[in-house]
């Protein structure tokens, strides 16, 4: 079987909701064709789809070895460590405690690396209010609110941190005044 066939059969599977399936038959064509980075990207886009960053981010890489003129390809690699390191955070918040301050950094080179990632700049926004860094909650509360403007929830987030904030300037104005 030819590359094009195994890539029409995989997108037979997309098309059935089986992604599994269709990450094989990916993976069929990659073993065909080798060299041709758009096989690799395909496949990449799945895997990440599909929660399998590991995968994707070495067919991503692939596609980005073969045709590094591509910035499509360039992007998407970087959302897929974007994700990756979305995931790391993600399992540093769940543990008990949290461990906020390491999942942070994790959470800012996240959003550097896909500027689009919603679930990113929402995180760091609830991470930055549980820290009482109001300033910084803000920031990213209203960029996720940016990126999703219906989100009822980061709406919430702003708005809670936009007045938590204010009430804290307003007793360090409160606190300075008496001290003079």
């Amino acid at each position: 079987m030819d590359g094009e066939s195994c890539m029409k059969k995989a997108y037979e599977f997309i098309f059935n909701s089986d992604f599994e399936q269709a990450i094989y038959w990916f993976e069929k064509a990659i073993e065909v064709e080798p060299e041709n980075a758009f096989y690799y990207h395909t496949c990449a886009v799945s895997c990440a789809r599909s929660g399998k960053w590991t995968k994707a981010k070495q067919h991503a890489e692939s596609a980005v070895r073969l045709a590094p003129e591509l910035a499509e390809y360039r992007y998407h690699l970087q959302t897929v460590e974007a994700g990756i390191l979305q995931a790391e955070a993600n399992f540093l918040l769940a543990k008990v405690p949290p461990e906020l301050h390491e999942a942070a950094p994790l959470l800012e080179r996240a959003a550097l690396l896909d500027p689009l990632s919603f679930d990113a700049f929402y995180t760091l926004g609830v991470l930055y209010a549980s820290l009482s860094q109001y300033d910084k909650a803000v920031i990213n509360a209203r960029e996720a609110m940016r990126l999703d403007p219906s989100h009822s929830a980061a709406r919430r987030l702003f708005a809670d941190v936009n007045r938590k904030r204010r009430m804290q300037r307003f007793q360090l104005d409160a606190k300075r005044k008496r001290n003079r």
